[in-house]
Order: structure tokens, then C-alpha cells, then sequence
């Protein structure tokens, strides 16, 4: 069996090593999680919880380890591996305890004319979900989607980057000791043919994240089966920034959003549109918080590698790209030295060039006047990509993220729709669609099932062959009476 060989991106040091598994293993694996998942099923909401917690509380103990893998693995300080792997664990709290309210029957309405008859709702499990999970938050986002359909009654295949499979590994291990009855969370390892022979290996539905060019690959291959695909995928994100902001707290969000992780992050912030009034100041400000930056592999650098070896090149291209149609360089310099990209602000950007249209995925921010928050707006909705914003204003807020066309949005912060567990993550357009987390995050991994039972006999036969005139005379004085007031 090929081997896949991973290397630390900062010291390009061997940390593991982890098989290519074929369709053959991929599809062993789907067999296993059918008969695990009618028994995770079978053991109900109150037994899931308990061992969820259990997992929880398991993670919470050796979250210094899982951190200093994540960190080996992908190439970010320790500490951002630690904070990625705190934020997980709201998640399990709530996924645990909300899913019997959210998912469970429940009663609902029939009508006047159906007065007959009782109807109930409920989520059941979909059965299997295969994960395809991504490098540069490879503990926080995958589950994002694993304990959510855990929850929900499924069990899970999951198929990690290549560049992180020891941190999959890992939390499936650490799972299987909560859980050894059966297999309900597995792991599969290997490249892209592998996330491909799960997806056509009849699963229920597939949960993506990755790039938006590799989310159409993905759900090219789903359509042969009709396996549906919830996918998380690229972004553009703006941050706004309007005259009455608290322009410090503005400065640092900003500053922290583009730039931790590398830059790395999906909902990263790589545009700022600032409100001409208070343009000047909010520069100086974020020129002093991006000069003090330093990315690097030792213990002392508060930005790490670039994990994925292809996306410096993209990097660099923006730069150069953003700098040969007129663009100016504020802070930084974004210079590339192997795997460590230096940050960088720039402005006189114009919305043309790639460091504006296309996902960066780097270090990198760009920094435009504009003269009120009308053209802000304007041209945060102009992007192909749409998966969350963020607004700093003091007054008017909460009705500027409402003319945002995104999945999220952050007011007066950035980050924190993605640590609150009860708020839906997703995007709009090339960004993706489905949603983890939250109520939607529990429903996205299971199919509505009702029953309707007919409690007695209705007084007015209306679905049979023996119909007479009179009862649909008498169909239509109800109708006129209960729906023609209109």
C-alpha cells in the first residue's frame, strides 16, 4: 500500500506517516459505519450525549497534545492550535443537549379541513456521512460537521487532509475509547482519489470544506450517485469599517482577522472597506498593528508557515499582481522565504486585480477608502464569494450586516459567529451551501419524516371515488368561508 509521508511545514521534517487507502478500504470502512450507525442510532439522544460529553471531556484533558500535533502538522503556534480545539468543545456541549428539542417529534398543525387527522414531525439520521476535512483547522472544522451528525444519530467516515491525517487519527482514537461497541467514527487517509472512491462509496451525504474549485470537483463526483454534499468552501471576506467605529478595536480585529493562522482561514479577513471620515486615523492604526507582526517557525512567532506548499505561489502571484496595477504597500513587505510569508497591508488596490477578486488565503490585507458605508456595501457584494463580513460601527451596526449578502455575520468583532454553537456557518454563492453548526447544523445531517394519522372518520368524505355533489358543495362553502376573507 502507498504510504503518505507528512512533513512540518516550517522545518520540512517527517511527523508521520499514514497509508493511501483505495476504494476497497474506503468502501470496507462505509459497510462497518452502516451497521454502527443503526446501533449509534438505537442508543437515543440521552446515551449519545452522555458519551459525547465524555468525548468532550476527554479533548479538554489532552487538548496540549492535540495541540502540539495540530501544530507539528499544519505549521500554526501552539497557541492558536490551543484556541482552535477550545472553541470545539461548546460545540459538543450543544450538539448534545439540543438535538432531542431540535430533532425530535414533535406535534404540528392540520387545519380546519383536516381537523380528522393528527400529524407529527420529526429528524431521523441520514445513516453514514463521510467528512472530507481541511488542513488549516483541522480539528474545528471537520468537527464542525462530525458532532453535529454524531449527534443527530449517524456515524462518521472521515477522510482528513493529507497535509493533517495525524490529527484526524487522533480524534478518532480518542473516540473509539468512548465508544468501542462499534465502529462509529472511522478513519480513512490519503489524497484527493480517496476523499473521491468515499464519496462513491454510498454514503448518505458527503460534508466538505476546501476551496471552491475543489467543492465543484467534489460534488461533480456526488452527482454520479446522487449522494447530496453539504459544502463550506472559499471567501473574500470584507471587514467595514464606519465613521462612529471604535477605530482601536477596528484596527486590532482587523490586524488579528487577515493575519492569524497565517492567513489561513476561510472566513479570514482579506478586504477592508474604512468610512472616508475616519480613513486616516484607522490607517495609522493598522500600519502599527500589522509593522509588529513577525511569521516565522520559532517559538517567538505569532504567525506560523504556510501549511499547503502551492499557495505561496498564489500568494506571491497576488502581490505582484496587486503592485503592478498600482498598489502601494502600507506595512510589511510579504516577503517569502520557503514556507514563512511575511505579512503585508496594502492600499491603492484596485477591485480588478486578484488580490481583490480571488481567494488570497495568506497574510496579506488590502485597504480602500470609501465614502460612506453605501459604497462599502456595494462593493463587499460585488464578490463571487459570499461567507461572512464584518462590521464596526456603534450605531448603525446590526442594519449594515443586514444588507451584507453572506451566511455570517460579525458586529463589532470578528470570528465570533463561529464560536457561538447555536449559529449557523455557511455560505451563499461560490462560498458554498448547507449549513454546520447550530439547529441548521443538526437538521443538515438527517431528512424530515412525518406521519399523519387519520384519528377519526372526517364528517366530509372528500378522498374517495364515492364523493357526492353535496359534499363539494359543502367543500366549497368552507373554503369561501375560511380562505376568501382574503
Amino acid at each position: 500500500m502507498t504510504v503518505l509521508e507528512v512533513r512540518n511545514p516550517g522545518t520540512r521534517g517527517v511527523v508521520g506517516s499514514y497509508p493511501v487507502h483505495g476504494e476497497a478500504e474506503v468502501g470496507a470502512a462505509v459497510d462497518r459505519a452502516r451497521v454502527a450507525a443503526a446501533w449509534w442510532d438505537g442508543i437515543g439522544f440521552r446515551e449519545r450525549r452522555k458519551r459525547l460529553d465524555e468525548f468532550r471531556g476527554v479533548i479538554a484533558r489532552r487538548i496540549d497534545e492535540l495541540a502540539r500535533l495540530v501544530s507539528d502538522e499544519m505549521g500554526k503556534p501552539h497557541g492558536d492550535a490551543y484556541l482552535e480545539i477550545a472553541l470545539v468543545l461548546d460545540h459538543l456541549a450543544w450538539a448534545g443537549r439540543n438535538a432531542p428539542k431540535t430533532l425530535g417529534r414533535r406535534r404540528t398543525g392540520t387545519g380546519a379541513l383536516n381537523a380528522n387527522l393528527g400529524s407529527t414531525l420529526e429528524y431521523r439520521p441520514l445513516g453514514v456521512v463521510g467528512v472530507i476535512g481541511p488542513w488549516n483547522y483541522p480539528v474545528f472544522t471537520p468537527m464542525g460537521s462530525i458532532v453535529y451528525a454524531l449527534a443527530a444519530g449517524n456515524a462518521i467516515v472521515f477522510k482528513p487532509s493529507e497535509y493533517t491525517p495525524g490529527v484526524g487519527a487522533w480524534l478518532v482514537d480518542a473516540f473509539s475509547r468512548i465508544v468501542p461497541e462499534q465502529p462509529v467514527f472511522q478513519l480513512v487517509t490519503g489524497d484527493g482519489a480517496t476523499g473521491a472512491a468515499l464519496c462513491r462509496a454510498g454514503v448518505d451525504k458527503v460534508a466538505f470544506t476546501g476551496s471552491t474549485a475543489t467543492a465543484k470537483r467534489v460534488m461533480a463526483v456526488c452527482a454520479e450517485t446522487l449522494t447530496p454534499l453539504v459544502a463550506e468552501c472559499g471567501g473574500k471576506d470584507a471587514l467595514l469599517v464606519d465613521a462612529d467605529a471604535d477605530l482601536e478595536a477596528a484596527a486590532d480585529a482587523a490586524a488579528w482577522g487577515g493575519i492569524a493562522n497565517a492567513g489561513q482561514s476561510c472566513i479570514g479577513v482579506e478586504r477592508i472597506y474604512a468610512h472616508a471620515a475616519v480613513y486616516d486615523v484607522f490607517e495609522r492604526l493598522l500600519i502599527d498593528r500589522v509593522s509588529g507582526l513577525r511569521a516565522g517557525t520559532d517559538p517567538d512567532a505569532l504567525v506560523g508557515p504556510i501549511t499547503m506548499p502551492s499557495q505561496v505561489d498564489v500568494i506571491e502571484s497576488h502581490l505582484a499582481d496587486a503592485l503592478a496595477q498600482g498598489g502601494r504597500v502600507l506595512a510589511g513587505g510579504g516577503e517569502t522565504v520557503g514556507h514563512v510569508v511575511q505579512p503585508v497591508l496594502l492600499t491603492d488596490v484596485p477591485e480588478t486585480s486578484a488580490a481583490m477578486r480571488e481567494e488570497t488565503f495568506g497574510p496579506t490585507l488590502v485597504l480602500r477608502k470609501v465614502r460612506d458605508m453605501d459604497e462599502a456595501v456595494e462593493l463587499t457584494n460585488a464578490s463571487r464569494y459570499h461567507l461572512a463580513a464584518s462590521v464596526f460601527s456603534k450605531r448603525d451596526g446590526e442594519r449594515i450586516a443586514a444588507r451584507i449578502r453572506s451566511g455570517m455575520v460579525a458586529v463589532n468583532s470578528v470570528f465570533s459567529f463561529a464560536a457561538v454553537a447555536s449559529a449557523p456557518f455557511g455560505g451563499v454563492g461560490e462560498s458554498g451551501f448547507g449549513r454546520i453548526h447550530g439547529e441548521d447544523g443538526l437538521r443538515e445531517f438527517c431528512y424530515a419524516h412525518a406521519v399523519v394519522r387519520q384519528r377519526f372518520k372526517p364528517p366530509l368524505p372528500l378522498m374517495t371515488f364515492r364523493r357526492t355533489t353535496t359534499s363539494e358543495q359543502r367543500l366549497a362553502r368552507i373554503v369561501a368561508l375560511v380562505h376568501g376573507r382574503t
